[in-house]
């Protein structure tokens, strides 16, 4: 039948369909309603890749109230923090009545103090606009079946966590041309669908369904008969019912862009969901489906109307998060107006230790620890990719992993090599010899993925893995029982599994296929974007980060955003062994920078679970650089007990405490909880992140910033041109951005942008996420413990507040030139002040009505 046109083909199909919903269809119309709704998903990272992202980052373009407005009518969602929050925030004083007067003020809302505080006791009006399928679930049997909202969310789930998986499963089903092509062909197998569905003849009308997604979409269109100004809209709340497969099929697109390709999932993904509401509107009669169909056009007439209406009402919650947002802030600037101490600001002095660490809000606190033990170490803050544009290639394995922020495609690649020193004596002179002996290394790795390979495979059929339990089961015991009874072992790289132990330490990632004029070129690059100075010290630490847990699906959350969800060791030992290259150092020169001959790189890993720092190819060092850096221990060791203190009396259980002077009996604890299978907050991760810094360290190194500031180093006296600051800007900047956003919504949306309690979750596909349970939606987000303790919110949601230490001429023309940095500071997304000349202005709060003008902006004087 479908070998004709598409019109004959929607004219073929039952007459169950109401005369009332004919429409002329115009199928430009119809795939311009499509692609915009697609537009507006945001990607979802896969586990093993989990970088942070804001839900809401295809939307940016619009005021962040006209956002919230839209969310609660298309799909019932919460943008702003819930009002108990703030209710509770108000009477414990972390809002103040001077605080919400100033936010009044700023948004032009005319309402008195106690008003305000009464709305916070009344819910929010539920604003939100039903889809055909919701009209259609009120028959008298609703109550004791599955809503078939959610059966349809289930099943649609379980087909695309069939099809998005191969790495699994070990027995993988045929896949066809297209996710729609493999849903209609499981739809129409599935003989189960009918009966937990109640809807007995659902497979009469399966028969008539489209076979490609383009027809499923007219065949929609003209059974609703929505005006075309209203289908984008109705198609954005469809893929909202999806919402974490739809943000794991933006990734997919995103990923084939940033190859210059494009991938179709997601337009598919919204046909099966369009066609499913049609599916069940057929199953019901021709009576019901004209009343649905009535009903459903009727409400959506007035989407426009409705989205104002919403925005209108959730004033008060924009002004409530703004003062919540003012307590935090005035704290920080009466952190910043404190003036710069002596030690600090003295830059002339030779330090005795250089180190560059990770932006990340955890590594404040060990830097502030670091400069308090001994006021020689001199710390600073970089993208902790550290600006290598490159993927990570392990020893014997084709895989390619990026290790750069998730904006941006791999431009070259790291590989492992297996490099040996030849001898002591050739150290002692200053010049290491290395032997490579990747090759034969590698072959051993090989045979021994081969042989686990094999052993994996038995447990794929039940008689051999029963077999396997009764002969092999016995070796397990040891695994259960460090589940039981967790062991202070260090963290092991995932990049060593398969490793004989004698070889790990000396497989070495390195940049492949680089000319020497390129290298230097990157470098120089890098060292100008570091802000690293002269005088440099004898050893320059190159500090990325990763966390260490057990039995954790979302890992790699707690690792590197920067690096794309993973440790930044490949990153620093690459970049390292660079600048320490004599040839790289040589031709360095030519791009005016001069390393100190005594100077070296040496590559280092803050773990942020034990809070321990560690570091790498030390056995590349001559032998002064090596007592150099055995001297430094003691002051390392130092500072990670004072931030271990810090944390533990801070943020970890009381009924765990551990005296804070026992410096062994807490590092083992902390070890302990790294290695525990049942630790479910083994980490804070980036929680109760809120501020972002571009200044000189010497700005903020007498400051206690209480690790919620992410600190980069920037210097405008070095930057003459902006160039720095632009990229700053347009990087680092965004990347913070979506990680303040992602915990933000995950604690304001936990339900819809969070992924729920991890003692329920199951990962899906090997790497692609977790349902919660065994089905539902796919969830995306953080887990409720990675923001809750269980008695509070350990995530305040604020906006991100950027302080930038340059001219307010210099700022605005970067705003006037990049619309994404426009939409941030304009829509009100986050929050941009400027320090110039001692004094701090603020670029103005956006309002609904004034967002993007045209008019320029005057900078206010924060009056704070």
């Amino acid at each position: 039948m479908f070998m004709m046109n598409d019109q004959m083909a929607l004219e073929a199909m039952p007459s169950a369909v109401p005369a009332m919903a004919k429409m002329a269809l115009d199928p430009d119309r119809i795939e311009q309603a499509c692609q915009q709704a697609c537009d507006q998903i945001a990607p979802a990272w896969p586990l093993d890749q989990s970088i942070a992202v804001n839900p809401h980052w295809k939307r940016v373009q619009l005021p962040l109230r006209e956002v919230a407005a839209r969310m609660a009518v298309l799909a019932d969602m919460q943008i702003y923090p819930a009002r108990d929050y703030v209710l509770q925030a108000w009477k414990q004083g972390r809002i103040r009545a001077e605080d919400l007067q100033l936010a009044l003020q700023q948004y032009d809302v005319h309402e008195h103090i106690d008003d305000c505080v009464r709305a916070l006791s009344k819910p929010i009006r539920s604003m939100h606009l039903p889809l055909l399928i919701d009209v259609l679930d009120d028959d008298a049997e609703r109550f004791r079946r599955l809503s078939w909202r959610d059966a349809i969310t289930h099943q649609v789930s379980q087909t695309c966590a069939a099809y998005f998986d191969r790495d699994q499963s070990g027995w993988q089903p045929e896949r066809g041309d297209s996710l729609y092509a493999f849903w209609r062909d499981t739809l129409v197998h599935d003989h189960g669908i009918g009966t937990l569905m109640g809807l007995p003849q659902i497979h009469d009308i399966l028969d008539y369904l489209p076979p490609t997604r383009q027809q499923a979409e007219r065949w929609v269109v003209q059974v609703l008969g929505l005006e075309a100004s209203m289908l984008a809209d109705y198609f954005e709340a469809v893929l909202l019912t999806v919402n974490g497969w739809a943000s794991w099929c933006a990734y997919l697109d995103w990923q084939a862009k940033l190859n210059g390709q494009s991938d179709h999932s997601l337009r598919d993904l919204l046909a099966i969901r369009l066609a499913w509401g049609v599916i069940v509107m057929q199953c019901k009669g021709f009576n019901a489906s004209h009343n649905a169909i009535a009903q459903v056009r009727q409400k959506w007439q007035s989407v426009d109307h409705q989205i104002q209406a919403a925005a209108e009402s959730l004033r008060l919650d924009e002004v409530w998060q703004y003062a919540l947002e003012i307590g935090y802030q005035r704290s920080l600037a009466q952190q910043l107006a404190k003036p710069v101490t002596a030690s600090a600001s003295d830059v002339a002095q030779a330090p005795v230790l250089q180190a560059a660490f990770c932006i990340d809000v955890r590594s404040e606190p060990m830097r502030s620890a670091l400069e308090a033990v001994n006021p020689g170490i001199r710390t600073l803050g970089v993208a902790g990719f550290f600006g290598l544009p490159a993927a990570y290639q392990p020893l014997a394995s084709r895989q390619q992993r990026p290790q750069l922020p998730g904006l941006l495609a791999p431009k070259q690649i790291m590989a492992d090599r297996v490099l040996t020193p030849v001898s002591s004596a050739h150290a002692a002179s200053g010049r290491v010899h290395l032997r490579d002996i990747s090759a034969a290394v590698g072959q051993q790795r090989q045979r021994h993925f081969m042989l686990a390979d094999q052993v994996a495979r038995l447990t794929q059929y039940p008689g051999a893995a029963f077999s396997l339990v009764e002969t092999a089961g016995p070796l397990f015991l040891k695994s259960l029982w460090s589940m039981v009874r967790p062991s202070q072992r260090a963290r092991q790289a995932v990049e060593h599994q398969g490793l004989p132990k004698k070889y790990k330490n000396i497989t070495r990632p390195s940049m492949q296929r680089l000319p020497l004029d390129e290298q230097a070129q990157l470098c120089a690059g890098i060292l100008r974007a570091m802000g690293l100075q002269a005088p440099f010290a004898p050893i320059v630490m190159l500090v990325g980060h990763a966390s260490q847990t057990a039995n954790n699906a979302h890992a790699s959350s707690l690792d590197c955003g920067a690096c794309c969800g993973q440790s930044g060791e490949a990153n620093t030992r690459a970049l390292a062994m660079m600048l320490n290259d004599p040839q790289v150092r040589l031709a360095l020169g030519e791009h005016g920078i001069q390393l100190p001959d005594q100077t070296r790189f040496v590559a280092a890993l803050h773990n942020t679970t034990t809070q321990e720092i560690q570091g790498f190819d030390l056995d590349l060092l001559d032998a002064s650089s090596l007592a150099c850096w055995q001297a430094l221990q003691p002051w390392l060791q130092q500072a990670s007990h004072q931030v271990r203190a810090q944390l533990q009396a801070s943020h970890m259980p009381v009924s765990d405490a551990v005296p804070a002077r026992d410096a062994s009996g807490l590092l083992k604890y902390f070890m302990m909880r790294a290695n525990d299978a049942a630790q479910v907050r083994p980490e804070w991760g980036l929680a109760n992140n809120a501020a972002f810094i571009l200044a000189p360290r010497a700005r903020t190194q007498h400051l206690d910033l209480a690790g919620r500031v992410f600190l980069h180093e920037y210097d405008s006296s070095q930057d003459s041109d902006g160039a720095l600051l632009e990229q700053l800007m347009t990087a680092p900047m965004l990347v913070t951005h979506w990680i303040n956003w992602q915990y933000h919504a995950s604690t304001c949306a936990p339900e819809r942008l969070g992924s729920g309690n991890k003692l329920l979750h199951n990962v899906v596909g090997g790497r692609i996420g977790v349902f919660e349970g065994n089905g539902g939606d796919l969830r995306i987000g953080l887990s409720r413990q990675s923001l809750h303790n269980g008695q509070q919110w350990m995530h305040e949601p604020l906006r991100l507040t950027v302080v930038i230490a340059a001219t307010r001429a210099r700022i605005q023309a970067i705003i006037e030139k990049h619309a994404i940095v426009k939409q941030l500071v304009s829509n009100g997304w986050l929050h941009l002040w400027c320090e110039e000349q001692g004094s701090l202005w603020q670029y103005p709060p956006a309002a609904i009505g004034n967002a993007l003008s045209a008019t320029p902006v005057d900078w206010q004087p924060l009056s704070i």
